[in-house]
């Protein structure tokens, strides 16, 4: 138990360490993997975001597949996950179509990762969800409808 205790304390102090460095500026939030690509992020639509990711018009493919419900009855909190079995994937991205900024979750991947995510996103309403994989610097992506209804009825 004093061995955890221990752990504990190294871990939070690594932690305050870190978070000083980058509140003095020495530690650049791409030094410590938390960078995004905001122009992605803020594209707002598919077409646009698509560009952004670096992805023109990615191909559909079956190796793509998209872990999600069919109805969602809160679309506050819709579980979506996505997985591959391409070899060499670099990232996975997911977009929703009708939200304001269509891009929800981009995962960089390292290499030899196995590449299955899975978080949870906001839906305002029914649209189709889109898994972008960026496999062997090729873009591939495959397309889901997610109904959201509302209250919960599941009607």
């Amino acid at each position: 138990m004093i061995k955890q205790r221990r752990d504990v304390l190294k871990t939070g102090s690594g932690l305050g360490v870190l978070g000083l460095l980058a509140a003095a500026g020495v530690l650049k939030p791409e030094q410590a993997l938390a960078a995004w690509n905001e122009s992605a992020f803020k594209a707002g639509t598919l077409e646009k975001t698509f560009a952004a990711l670096g992805a023109g018009k990615p191909a559909s493919s079956g190796d793509v597949s998209i872990i999600a419900p069919d109805i969602a009855e809160n679309g506050a909190v819709v579980p979506i996950g996505v997985s591959t079995s391409l070899p060499k994937v670099e990232s996975i991205s997911i977009l929703i179509e009708k939200n304001p900024d269509s891009l929800a979750a981009v995962f960089k991947l390292p290499e030899g990762t196995e590449a299955n995510v899975q978080t949870r996103c906001k839906m305002g309403q029914t649209s189709n969800v889109y898994a972008l994989v960026k496999a062997d610097g090729k873009f591939l992506m495959a397309v889901k409808e997610i109904k959201v209804t509302l209250g919960g009825c599941g009607g």
